[in-house]
């Protein structure tokens, strides 16, 4: 973890501006379709997240994993101590008591907690060409067996963002019948949803930003204790116009759902795959240019 700012920092979420409206906001959740979810604007203090942007890293490190494959195009930073002291600051007050308690009020759902591995979140961001096909989330942490997954919270970081290019969340009805709300990426906006095992979500059309561009945000989760809580990986689904599609995003689900039974078996994470990838990928390059 960071040492101490060097200077204060004013309020980073605004209790004041939200907690007074916290029995319509709760409201608006739980009767929101397809499923519980909130789209809140101007969530956090415009200062601070303006110095997030821009601090955030760009992807020319080793320090991002590579979400590379079929079902989606994104690179993700987990490892608190490469934030900067600001991007830092931020997520600690996310996860903080105060916050869970806010999470826990407007959600309804008692007994949270927050992730402070960041397991799958951290920092986002998916360059042009990017993509996140339709899913609902994995359902128990990982690496804590009773760790069941209940709330998501995604913070956007995205100025001058047109329609153009792209990158919607969309939210698809339980049946993945119809995509009934799209969600555009502005800075800024915080887009808070239960994560149950049919929260059918993603922006799963190609970025069209300029080259040197990103969507950028911050994702946290939260996690209630359960029992005998349903163990299951990411569930990528084909929307009805993806045909033939369909059949790449089911095959690559089901070598995910391998992957995620020996990451539970083993301990191993994705920044550990993500690397030894990259390594692969580096020695690949070299020997074809030495042959």
């Amino acid at each position: 973890m960071l040492g101490q700012l060097k200077e204060p920092l004013t309020e980073i979420f605004p209790y004041g501006k939200w907690e007074p409206r916290m029995d319509s906001l709760a409201a608006r959740y739980a009767g929101a379709d397809p499923f519980p979810h909130i789209v809140l604007d101007d969530f956090l203090n415009p200062e601070v997240l303006d110095r997030v942007l821009q601090e955030f890293p760009g992807l020319n490190d080793d320090q991002w994993i590579h979400y590379v494959h079929v079902n989606e195009r994104k690179y993700g930073r987990t490892k608190r101590e490469t934030f900067s002291q600001i991007t830092g600051a931020v997520v600690d007050e996310l996860n903080s008591p105060r916050f869970v308690a806010f999470l826990m009020r407007l959600t309804g759902i008692k007994n949270l907690f927050a992730d402070f591995s960041f397991e799958g979140g951290g920092l986002h961001q998916s360059p042009r060409g990017g993509y996140l096909n339709i899913h609902a989330d994995f359902t128990v942490h990982p690496h804590h067996r009773n760790w069941q997954r209940r709330v998501n919270v995604l913070v956007y970081l995205n100025k001058d963002w047109p329609d153009a290019y792209g990158g919607h969340l969309e939210l698809w009805d339980r049946q993945m019948a119809r995509c009934v709300h799209k969600v555009a990426p502005l800075f800024n906006r915080a887009v808070i949803f239960n994560t149950d095992a049919d929260s059918f979500h993603g922006h799963p059309e190609p970025l069209q930003c300029p080259e040197g561009m990103s969507r950028k945000s911050i994702a946290l989760y939260y996690f209630t204790e359960e029992a005998s809580p349903l163990v299951r990986s990411t569930e990528y689904r084909g929307r009805p116009q993806d045909g033939l599609k369909k059949v790449g995003i089911f095959a690559d689900k089901m070598a995910l759902r391998l992957y995620d039974r020996v990451k539970r078996l083993t301990g191993i994470n994705d920044e550990w795959v993500s690397r030894t990838l990259r390594s692969i990928d580096t020695f690949k390059r070299r020997f074809r240019g030495r042959s």
